[in-house]
């Protein structure tokens, strides 16, 4: 599979065209975690298995076992589909419809990573990858989950100048979800298409038109830790 553009639909109705990536960059994102993981681990060899004998081997054990299977749920759940490979990379993960991947499907995507590692050297992952045209591998498929191309500098430019507000009442976690999509998409969009968009929002910002576009971005930057 070559690295191609591909149409989605969200279920705000807004057309998104999005860079499947292809099995190279996404071998390479993996290789940059690999070594991200390989120097903690190595780090955590010199602080715990040396000083501390049987304890700390069983402790560095433990710790194994983490990063191998919540490095990369954690650093995509939080850090909006990206681990640091990834990062580097200029790629992320993102549901089928173009919105934020949840925790369930970081989880099962990697879950089923052991699947697409067979037999040897990702041959079934790297097989599923050629074949299907969006260029996922098993896990993706059943999480639903793509990896895009996204450029780091791409990432919420209009977002980044709103001031952080905090929405007037508890959001539910698909409110989160489309308020943060919405703050990601909005610099592709015209200012009118972003204003009919926020008119959506109205019972939630309590506003129309730019207005409600300025604290769509705000409330985003909120949910994003940028206050």
């Amino acid at each position: 599979m070559l690295d191609t553009y591909r149409q989605v639909v969200t279920p705000e109705g807004v057309a998104l065209h999005l860079r499947a990536a292809g099995p190279v960059p996404r071998a390479l994102a993996y290789l940059v975690d690999l070594i991200a993981r390989a120097a903690i681990y190595i780090a955590l060899v010199q602080l715990l298995a040396i000083p501390f004998g049987k304890a700390g081997t069983a402790m560095l054990m433990l710790v194994s076992f983490a990063l191998t299977w919540f490095y990369p749920v954690l650093f995509e759940a939080l850090m909006q589909g990206r681990t640091p490979g990834k990062w580097a990379l200029g790629l992320r993960v993102v549901a089928a419809d173009g919105a934020p991947v949840g925790w369930m499907a970081t989880f099962a995507r990697n879950l089923l990573r052991v699947v697409d590692a067979l037999p040897l050297f990702y041959a079934v992952g790297l097989t599923a990858c050629l074949i299907d045209p969006w260029g996922r591998r098993l896990g993706d498929m059943v999480a639903r989950t793509l990896v895009v191309h996204a450029p780091r500098q791409a990432v919420l430019h209009a977002a980044a100048v709103a001031p952080a507000v905090a929405p007037d009442h508890l959001l539910l976690p698909h409110e989160q979800s489309a308020v943060v999509a919405f703050a990601e998409r909005g610099p592709g969009l015209t200012a009118a298409r972003q204003a009919e968009l926020a008119d959506l929002a109205e019972p939630l910002v309590h506003a129309r038109g730019q207005a409600a576009v300025a604290r769509l971005y705000g409330i985003a930057n909120w949910l994003l830790g940028r206050r």
